[in-house]
């Protein structure tokens, strides 16, 4: 009789979601890694997860009975994919459980730092309700350039149509729907980094995207630029970033992912610079949102245990580096 399917990194809230449908399963609140992950799966069949355990080749080594790898996220790579294959386990993810929720979030970050929201509550809680010092930036009229037209980045380009703004795109591929209906254009990355008043990153973590804003990224771009990113964090090298903060060339940068994610020492002095937002990796976090990727991911179980094709399983990607201007653009170490 198999054992119990395992679910990690589960709020008490979305536990009977999972109770409903899989009574026997074990659930856990917390994230695991190392050992700690190998003991708490090693006579699991199944594993549910979320991106902050840690499926590297070391554990799925140590893990003969794991058939089935299920996360609750669009992205993998705390999955060590290769071994997997190896082992024959199947791998499955949540390709969009609300992206729309991530495009808000950006806007959520942009407007509480353009209208400065933070600090006119502050002052308005100490009694002061003096507006000076509160002069905000308005978005109608200004170009936002968006890294990566996704399903993400495409929900963003429609809210920033309907804020009036001038909208700029970076992909390898065009959405023609952008262009015709929301006034997009598709340009190259140097021309974007110079033309934007605001840039946001909607790429995942690639050998070619990884650190893309770098110093000379930063060089090119206009001075006080604002820099969103809800993507991943090792896209931005953070020192070059908070160098940039320093010096005024950045103006703002909101953040709800860090390259260091979870590590407060290494990432203290970005995350107190003021003029810097972060957001604790939320911007997926919606009632919606949250909703879908549990039901994705139980569905694949299911079908799994159905002996059915999982629909969701991650196939290898295959990666074509000729994204227009990004590759010219970064500078490796």
């Amino acid at each position: 009789m198999p054992s119990p399917i395992l679910f990690l990194e589960v709020d008490p809230q979305d536990q009977p979601m999972i109770i409903s449908q899989f009574p026997d399963a074990e659930i856990r609140k917390e994230a695991l890694s190392g050992p700690e992950l190998i003991k708490a799966c090693k006579d699991k069949e199944a594993v549910c997860c979320f991106i902050y355990s840690k499926f590297t080749a070391d554990v799925i080594e140590a893990l003969p009975d794991l058939k089935l790898l299920c996360t609750r996220s669009v992205g993998y790579n705390h999955i060590d994919i290769t071994a997997c294959r190896s082992k024959g386990i199947t791998v499955c993810n949540v390709p969009d459980y609300g992206s729309h929720v991530i495009a808000e979030h950006v806007f959520a970050l942009l407007l509480s730092a353009l209208r400065h929201v933070t600090e006119a509550g502050t002052k308005v809680e100490s009694g002061n309700f003096d507006y000076h010092g509160l002069r905000g930036m308005a978005l109608m009229g200004k170009t936002i350039g968006i890294v990566g037209t996704g399903k993400i980045g495409v929900n963003v380009a429609k809210i920033a149509h309907g804020f009036g703004m001038r909208i700029l795109a970076v992909d390898k591929c065009r959405v023609l729907e952008l262009e015709t209906a929301y006034g997009v254009k598709y340009t190259d990355l140097d021309t974007l980094y110079k033309q934007s008043d605001i840039i946001t990153l909607h790429v995942p973590a690639l050998p070619d995207t990884i650190h893309m804003i770098n110093a000379d990224a930063i060089g090119k771009m206009r001075n006080g630029v604002i820099i969103v990113n809800t993507a991943r964090g090792e896209l931005i090298d953070s020192n070059a970033l908070l160098q940039a903060l320093d010096s005024g060339k950045v103006a703002r940068a909101l953040l709800d992912v860090l390259e260091h994610e979870q590590d407060f020492q290494m990432n203290e002095k970005l995350i107190k610079h003021k003029s810097v937002i972060v957001t604790p990796h939320i911007a997926f976090y919606a009632d919606d949102s949250t909703t879908r990727m549990f039901l994705e991911s139980l569905y694949s179980i299911h079908q799994w245990q159905w002996k059915e094709k999982v629909t969701h399983e991650v196939q290898p990607p295959t990666i074509v580096c000729d994204l227009p201007g990004v590759r010219g653009n970064l500078t490796k170490k």
